[in-house]
């Protein structure tokens, strides 16, 4: 991988999910938001690496997907991509509607490449994402680290990390399902 050029989202949604059963834990829905600067080699969604993949993210698509996460069987929401904090002008947003109606009945699970620690000392909208998220998958997918089976995660280099509690003790600590 080359030196990251971190580009910002294009406002472009790759798709919805509204019953998952693999990102993370229970009956999901997922929001796969486009655009990725990372662009893994051998990663699972080429497609969504494009910024503007997909439709245009608007107020109907969040009511959407606030719709979707209702009823009593659905446990959480799922942000993926692409790359959710590029995207922050519609992670954000949809991070916040969701806490604002669910408070923390439902859990929020987000996946990124960037590592918990660089998004811990960010002073911006990424920060404010990092702390509406109950469950982060940090780090990228290495091709040569790949692993079938791993619980949420395709290689080894990747966390599972619980947000809350790691911003409590200062370092990543890992979730314990």
């Amino acid at each position: 991988m080359s030196a990251l050029n971190i580009v910002e989202g294009r406002g472009y949604i790759a798709k919805i999910e509204q019953h998952s059963f693999v990102d993370g834990e229970g009956v999901r829905v997922s929001l796969y938001v486009s655009g990725c600067p990372f662009q893994c080699q051998g990663c699972y969604n080429v497609a969504a690496q494009n910024f503007t993949y997909g439709e245009p993210f608007s107020e109907t698509l969040l009511e959407e997907i606030l719709a979707s996460c209702e009823p009593n069987y659905i446990t959480g929401l799922s942000i993926l991509g692409g790359e959710p904090f590029c995207n922050v002008d519609i992670t954000l947003k949809v991070a916040q509607a969701f806490r604002q109606k669910f408070g923390q009945r439902k859990t929020l699970w987000v996946w990124t490449g960037f590592l918990f620690e660089y998004l811990s000392r960010t002073t911006n909208k990424r920060f404010q994402l990092l702390s509406l998220i109950d469950v982060l998958i940090d780090g990228p997918f290495i091709q040569a680290l790949y692993q079938p089976n791993l619980p949420y995660k395709g290689s080894l280099n990747q966390r599972v990390i619980d947000v809350q509690a790691s911003l409590n003790e200062g370092k990543p600590v890992t979730y314990i399902a």
